[in-house]
């Protein structure tokens, strides 16, 4: 069903509609209530559900108030009511000691932050109790994680100290004197000769790095991956000794690194 005009009354049908402040209205009749201007969406302004252009929209004036004894007791009344209510919320706080602050972002942060310390101390305390006074017990995780990869890396070597056999070869290089050359009456001083360390034969067993290797005591040697270790002996199941080639380095060397050539 078509409704009616709010200013003609006549039946709106809906291509001339048009649907503003709670009313249907005809094209036409939807216009300015002083000066009859056509509006339209735009450029219309409602007041008390009345279309109006922009120049006779209607401007709200604000009235003075007489200081009348009663508009005086009034205000009067209204200021002792808003201190009665501030000293209420101020003896309902007073005992709690504590004031609002508020939640700002960087308190939040402090907040969280004092929080995950709180967090550790709780942590480092609960293990302080459950590892008990005892010396061996009650050592921090660092060092007890620290000694117990060391004593994975190296198994055998608490069970069993480190010998070296006789037998292993030990090179050294013959050290060659200087010889003075003379030129008639006159003796020239011999060079000195550096001494330096030369790589051993490839005689023996031969050995290639397949991990590396740091040596943790004076009597071990240090390797790298792809490294080929010659004179190979077998000390044991887990250690060897040997020389590595690149460096010349003669030492233990752990048995799991290496693999037979």
């Amino acid at each position: 069903m078509n409704p009616n005009c709010a200013r003609c009354g006549k039946i709106v049908y809906p291509t001339e509609k048009v649907n503003c402040l709670d009313k249907f209205w005809h094209k036409a009749c939807f216009h300015c209530e002083t000066c009859k201007m056509t509006l339209n969406m735009k450029n219309y302004k409602g007041y008390e559900k009345k279309p109006y252009c922009n120049a006779h929209y209607p401007k709200q004036s604000f009235t003075m108030v007489a200081d009348t004894p009663e508009n005086l007791r009034l205000k009067q009344q209204s200021e002792l009511q808003s201190q009665v209510r501030y000293k209420e919320e101020f003896e309902k706080n007073k005992g709690k000691g504590f004031s609002v602050v508020a939640d700002t972002p960087e308190l939040q942060r402090i907040k969280k932050t004092q929080d995950q310390i709180s967090n550790i101390k709780y942590h480092e305390e609960f293990e302080k109790s459950r590892m008990g006074p005892s010396g061996g017990e009650g050592m921090e995780p660092e060092r007890r994680d620290s000694q117990d990869s060391s004593s994975y890396r190296r198994p055998l070597e608490q069970q069993q100290p480190h010998h070296i056999p006789t037998s292993a070869p030990v090179y050294q290089q013959p050290q060659q004197q200087p010889v003075a050359q003379s030129y008639g009456g006159y003796k020239e001083p011999a060079a000195p000769v550096s001494i330096q360390r030369s790589a051993p034969g490839g005689g023996g067993k031969r050995y290639r790095a397949v991990y590396d290797y740091s040596a943790a005591d004076e009597d071990e040697v240090s390797f790298q991956d792809g490294d080929t270790i010659v004179n190979v002996q077998q000390i044991d199941d887990g250690w060897m000794y040997g020389t590595v080639e690149r460096t010349g380095d003669t030492g233990m060397l752990p048995a799991n690194y290496v693999e037979a050539i």
